[in-house]
């Protein structure tokens, strides 16, 4: 399929207040769906979803192959600065413009053209409904009483305790639909390192793990190996996951293949610096980042940048390892990235939920596109 028609939308609730995308892929005749996307991101404006949902439905016209693309949206703002008529001034704007125009750079021909409301109901209506899953999980926040954020290996990290997805006695997740047995992700968290000791951003920088953390390595391996039935061993490049990924593929008898996109976020100039001395030395950008996904840090990358490799690996392992278990060695970021895509929640995840070093999390994906979370920061083996 080489001409297709995007057609996208986003909402808020407030203005800011909850809000959600939705994007859609025709045919060239608009005669036929090729793909669907919709997503609740949480607290954000109007603008932030309606460019999320271009650079949504952008993403899916690439993942079908597509080489000339139509975009249609209602979006004067978004349209006429994509066309390069309007200049793109507001701080939350520029990172998601230029991430667009980078997905643009990919075809041969785009071409913008702005419709009226009417004319783009189909991507209005997956948007209203990721608002209201927007709506539903701001309200189950607000009951809750949610810690604020602190600072390991991912400053997205809090306090947040255990979670466990209900499960029906089939083995599919209760209170669902799907069908096919699924392919299920078994997401260790590397060892301890001396920044996690002290509590610092450790993103790309390449510290090796402390005696203790080659110490939860094995013992996360030996639990692994008295699990068995496990088929592939994946790591992040990153050195201290793949010791952590080396310990459990030899108690495993197996090999560790290395995927890049499973690397940690890249803090850029907050590498190495702590929560305290990151807001101290960038206060409006990191007061800012802490409520943004698609705010990087100076010079580093954004949540919605991870979001993107972290969910192409996912495809992937799906597509090559269907109905069997893959044991996925990885950072915070990348781990809570993926319980995010198995639950269909919103960006807050990332700052709310806490996973531990070594810890064990479980997430399954199944063949007609269901997902569920079975297990969150087991610990029980260290």
């Amino acid at each position: 399929m080489t001409n297709v028609i995007v057609e996208a939308d986003g909402g808020s609730r407030g203005n800011p207040g909850p809000a959600g995308y939705g994007a859609v892929v025709w045919d060239s005749g608009r005669g036929r769906v090729l793909a669907e996307r919709k997503e609740s991101i949480g607290v954000a404006t109007n603008n932030v979803a309606e460019y999320r949902g271009l650079i949504a439905g952008l993403a899916a016209a690439a993942e079908l192959g597509a080489r000339e693309v139509d975009v249609r949206m209602d979006s004067k703002l978004v349209v006429e600065q994509m066309s390069g008529r309007w200049k793109v001034k507001h701080a939350a704007m520029i990172p998601l413009a230029d991430r667009a125009r980078q997905l643009v750079a990919g075809f041969d021909i785009v071409r913008f053209e702005w419709i009226p409301r009417e004319r783009n109901s189909h991507a209005d209506r997956l948007a209203n409904e990721a608002m209201d899953d927007a709506g539903l999980v701001a309200a189950v926040r607000a009951a809750g009483n949610a810690a604020a954020p602190t600072v390991s290996d991912d400053p997205a990290e809090s306090a947040s305790g255990t979670v466990r997805a209900a499960t029906a006695a089939s083995g599919g997740p209760g209170w669902s639909g799907v069908v096919g047995r699924p392919t299920r992700l078994l997401l260790l968290r590397h060892g301890q390192t001396e920044l996690s000791v002290e509590r610092r951003y450790s993103g790309r920088g390449n510290p090796p793990l402390t005696a203790l953390g080659r110490e939860q390595a094995t013992r996360a391996a030996t639990h692994l190996a008295g699990k068995g039935n496990i088929a592939a061993v994946v790591s992040s490049p990153l050195g201290r996951a793949r010791e952590t990924a080396e310990a459990a593929a030899q108690a495993l008898g197996l090999t560790v293949r290395v995927l890049d996109g499973l690397t940690e976020t890249d803090f850029g100039a907050w590498e190495g610096l702590t929560f305290a001395e990151a807001a101290q030395r960038d206060p409006q950008v990191h007061a800012a980042w802490l409520g943004d996904p698609s705010l990087p840090p100076p010079d580093g990358e954004s949540f919605d940048r991870v979001r993107e490799r972290v969910d192409a690996v996912r495809r992937d392992l799906v597509a090559l390892y269907p109905e069997r278990n893959v044991l996925v060695v990885s950072h915070v970021t990348p781990i809570k990235t993926l319980l995010q895509l198995a639950l269909g929640v919103g960006p807050s995840l990332l700052y709310r939920l806490h996973l531990d070093l070594a810890s064990l999390s479980i997430a399954e994906f199944y063949p007609d596109g269901g997902s569920s979370v079975r297990l969150v920061n087991e610990t029980s083996y260290l």
